[in-house]
């Protein structure tokens, strides 16, 4: 079978070459999930099992220890392992960072940009503009005005958070907003707006780009 190639020929099977030849900035989320395992298991080969666990993650930022041993290949030394490295890059990175405008955000979200199913997501800032968290609302929703205001708050609330900034990926990489977009950003706008929660932006993004629907700055 034909070996799919990567950046500067490297296998996307081989991440620790290309970790060395191109820098780990380089390595997919795939990637850096399989340095992280290692190895798969007998039942379960490595990429396969990178890919579980991505799916996991993509759904819920700090699963729990029983999310992750229900994955085959997955027992309980290697699940501490991924809470450990997860705890600590969310530790090092992003609680404080200052969210000046659509392009801070997109910096923070822009690594799902090249996700194939459609990611929700809402970012809680406390008074200062500071990130609190990155919440996964829904993956994969296809319309979007299923989602209710109350998926998109209850996290705000939890956070304590003084404001929220919304954004969804276009996996067709058109950033032209549909007629669902505007009508979901109207709907959340009203309910902030009660809550006194506002919503300074809902941003559609791709890869290497991103379009702002209120402007924010």
């Amino acid at each position: 079978m034909r070996d799919l190639r990567t950046s500067r020929g490297v296998s996307q099977n081989h991440p620790r070459e290309k970790l060395l030849q191109c820098g780990v900035q380089r390595l997919s989320d795939l990637e850096l999930l399989m340095l992280i395992l290692g190895r798969g298991s007998r039942t379960n080969r490595l990429q396969p099992l990178a890919k579980s666990l991505l799916t996991i993650l993509d759904r819920n930022r700090t699963p729990s220890m029983e999310q992750l041993l229900e994955l085959d290949g997955i027992h309980t030394a290697r699940a501490a392992m991924i809470l450990a490295a997860l705890e600590l890059g969310r530790r090092r990175h992003q609680s404080g960072i200052r969210i000046r405008g659509p392009e801070d955000a997109f910096e923070l979200i822009r690594y799902l940009g090249d996700r194939n199913q459609e990611h929700f997501l809402c970012l809680t800032l406390n008074g200062a503009g500071e990130l609190i968290e990155r919440h996964t609302v829904t993956v994969g929703l296809v319309n979007r005005t299923l989602i209710h205001p109350r998926e998109v708050f209850a996290p705000a609330l939890k956070d304590r958070a003084a404001s929220v900034l919304v954004a969804h990926n276009h996996p067709s990489g058109n950033l032209e907003p549909s007629s669902e977009d505007i009508q979901i950003t109207r709907r959340l706008q009203d309910s902030g707006e009660l809550l006194g929660i506002p919503v300074l932006d809902h941003i559609i993004f791709h890869r290497t780009d991103f379009r702002s629907l209120l402007g924010s700055s």
